[in-house]
């Protein structure tokens, strides 16, 4: 048996401001702080063999708060460019409800929420899949087939990718997944890796709202 336990960073300052971020790297708020440390809180009851983040500041900001949480300051640590969140190319760094108001409903949320519809000089969340899956596929789940427990902190949508993979969600119904900042999903894997069960910790009842 094994636990995968997935992290989204805590809310950033683009988050705060209502603003897509994607690649670029900005800090988790001082609120971010807070929902890691609470995030942290949620699943000190796991003892953790490895953790895998983004190399990005707000994701590698609230691993550091959730091992201090944990215990775990020295706990093995790859950085990855596979984990980032979605490149939002040409909306980057733009206020999303202004673009809502811009583009209508319609047009903001196949930007926001599609399967395979790519953001001018960004990608779809099918790019995100097609780089996340083979990364974990080769990094991650030889992992828990040996039966650990492992730590991913990762944004939005990269997570979304990955929890389409992991639940076989379809393309049509993935619009509807909203993982909120600082949100706790543990998952307790079988030993050919389906789910066995699933938790989510440290619920945030603003997500989709940021």
């Amino acid at each position: 048996m094994s636990h995968l336990i997935l992290v989204r960073h805590g809310l950033s300052e683009y988050n705060k401001q209502g603003l897509w971020a994607g690649w670029l790297d900005v800090e988790l708020a001082p609120e971010g702080y807070e929902e890691a440390i609470c995030a942290g809180k949620t699943i000190q009851d796991f003892t953790f063999d490895k953790a895998f983040v983004a190399d990005l500041k707000r994701c590698t900001e609230t691993l550091t708060e959730i091992k201090k949480q944990i215990g775990q300051e020295e706990l093995e640590t790859e950085v990855t460019s596979a984990l980032r969140e979605r490149n939002y190319g040409d909306l980057a760094g733009k206020n999303k409800w202004r673009i809502k108001e811009e583009y209508g409903d319609e047009q903001f949320m196949k930007w926001r929420r599609g399967w395979d519809v790519a953001i001018p000089g960004g990608e779809s969340l099918k790019d995100v899949y097609g780089r996340l899956v083979p990364y974990y596929s080769e990094h991650i789940a030889p992992l828990l087939k040996e039966g650990k427990t492992v730590l991913i902190s990762a944004s939005g949508n990269s997570l979304r990718a990955l929890v389409k993979y992991l639940e076989h969600i379809s393309d049509d119904e993935i619009s509807k997944l909203e993982i909120g900042t600082g949100e706790v999903l543990v998952y307790e894997l079988n030993d050919d890796r389906s789910i066995k069960s699933k938790e989510i910790r440290s619920t945030n009842p603003k997500k989709g709202k940021v």
